[in-house]
């Protein structure tokens, strides 16, 4: 059974940075796609940056480049998200979710792609 276990979320200010951890179960010896989703209050989930834990490939929102870092540790099976220079806008609730099937690195992942979901952890970000 899959279970992605979500860490690191709470409140932070703007300026400042956050680190989020996802701990990937499940996939046996299979590497899977994982990414992070984010939905702010009133707007959709949307694809924050994602990896192919088999090969380290990276995808990152073109507008959040410049400030997310998203990397692994493949020992312990988990995936990292890091924001830097937070924002307000940052603000929402972050998920966690994971695929086995293809990892687009040239797109976002839409939740079509999403086969597994995190529970999701709470990032306010205050000014």
């Amino acid at each position: 059974q899959v279970q992605l276990r979500e860490s690191g979320g709470g409140s932070a200010e703007a300026g400042g940075t956050l680190k989020l951890s996802c701990a990937v179960t499940g996939f046996g010896p299979r590497r899977p796609c994982v990414g992070w989703f984010r939905q702010a209050p009133g707007k959709q989930r949307e694809d924050v940056a994602h990896i192919a834990t088999d090969v380290g490939r990276t995808f990152i929102d073109l507008s959040l480049k410049d400030r997310v870092t998203i990397s692994q540790d493949t020992a312990r099976n988990t995936v990292y998200l890091q924001m830097n220079s937070l924002k307000p806008e940052d603000s929402g609730v972050y998920y966690c979710v994971a695929t086995a099937n293809n990892c687009y690195i040239l797109r976002p992942m839409y939740e079509y792609d999403v086969g597994h979901w995190g529970q999701g952890t709470q990032v306010t970000v205050t000014s």
